[in-house]
């Protein structure tokens, strides 16, 4: 079985497709550092979207997330973003924590597996 790897770096790669199923690492916002959450929250969505595009597959097929929050206090906040982007009937099993990051200016971080047809 091939293994297809997306946006591959020296220490990992932002997604891996496998089995017919895509595994993207933890998205941080790249694109809105130290924005509020929200803003943050949609960069990733936004990310998540173009990795699972680019592996042949969309938010329809999600299977798992997995959210960590530096703050659970913002978890009202990230819910607000993430259940305008989530596909109504489609959304998957998730799990949110509240944990440290590896860089201050990011406050939120979103991993998903998806299948991919």
């Amino acid at each position: 079985m091939s293994i297809k790897r997306i946006d591959t770096g020296p220490r990992m790669s932002q997604a891996v497709v496998h089995n017919g199923i895509v595994y993207t690492a933890g998205q941080v916002a790249q694109g809105a550092p130290g924005a509020s959450i929200a803003d943050q929250t949609k960069d990733i969505l936004a990310s998540i979207d173009r990795l699972l595009a680019e592996a042949g597959t969309d938010k329809s097929k999600l299977i798992s997330a997995t959210i960590w929050l530096t703050d659970m206090r913002d978890f009202a906040e990230m819910n607000g973003v993430w259940d305008a982007w989530v596909s109504p009937g489609d959304t998957p099993t998730r799990a949110c924590v509240g944990s440290g990051l590896a860089a201050q200016q990011f406050n939120v971080e979103i991993g998903v597996i998806a299948a991919v047809d």
